[in-house]
């Protein structure tokens, strides 16, 4: 038989309420000192972007061992094609 797990409450970091995520706001909004603490935070948006979101079919085994090598795998996929192009 299964127990459901012991339900444990934070006073210092309460559950979220419906509100809480009508305001929640992006973490690149914070103030520069704070984000300085997390540097393996995801970017903000780009002010210019410099590249197009598309569609693209790739054979499987193609996608499979790019994601194989770990992050940053489309951006390899995008140099291996400029080598190509």
């Amino acid at each position: 038989m299964s127990r459901e797990p012991e339900v444990v409450f934070d006073d210092d970091n309460p559950e979220w309420t419906e509100q809480d995520f009508r305001t929640a706001k992006p973490g690149w909004t914070l103030p520069p000192e704070i984000l300085a603490a997390f540097p393996n935070t995801p970017r903000g948006p780009q002010v210019a972007p410099t590249k197009v979101q598309v569609t693209l079919r790739l054979d499987r085994d193609i996608v499979e061992r790019y994601r194989a090598t770990g992050r940053g795998w489309q951006t390899r996929i995008n140099e291996a094609l400029k080598k190509v192009g």
